[in-house]
C-alpha cells in the first residue's frame, strides 16, 4: 500500500466549524467566527472564511442562502451574508466543549 502524497484533506479548524454548525443549524460567516473565537481563541476571520469555502468544495458545508441585508455598516448600507449549513460530507463528533458552550448560551437567553 502506497502512502498518499501531499497534505491531508482534514482540518481541525473545519472540524470545529462542523461541530459549531451541528448545534446552530445554519449561520453566516461572521456569526460562526464569533462563536469559534469564544471556543477556540487563536483564529482569524480570514482563516474561517477560507475553511468555509474549502468545506463547501469538499461537501462538508453547503451554501444555504445568500442574503443582502440592509444596515448602517462602515462600508455602506448593505452587507452580503452567506448562510452555511452542514453538508453530506460532514461528520460531527459532538465535542463536549462545544456542546457545553451552546447549552450555556441557550440557558443564558
Amino acid at each position: 500500500m502506497k502512502k498518499k502524497r501531499g497534505r491531508p484533506i482534514g482540518s481541525s479548524i473545519r472540524q470545529n466549524l462542523i461541530e459549531i454548525l451541528f448545534f446552530k443549524g445554519k449561520a453566516y460567516g461572521y456569526e460562526l467566527y464569533k462563536d469559534y473565537v469564544a471556543l477556540f481563541p487563536k483564529v482569524t476571520l480570514r482563516v474561517i472564511y477560507y475553511h468555509l469555502k474549502k468545506g463547501v468544495a469538499l461537501g462538508e458545508f453547503k451554501l444555504e442562502t445568500i442574503k443582502m441585508e440592509k444596515g448602517d455598516y462602515s462600508w455602506g448600507g448593505e452587507a452580503e451574508k452567506k448562510y452555511y449549513a452542514l453538508g453530506t460530507g460532514a461528520k460531527p463528533k459532538i465535542e463536549a466543549r462545544v456542546k457545553a458552550y451552546f447549552e450555556g448560551k441557550k440557558r443564558g437567553k
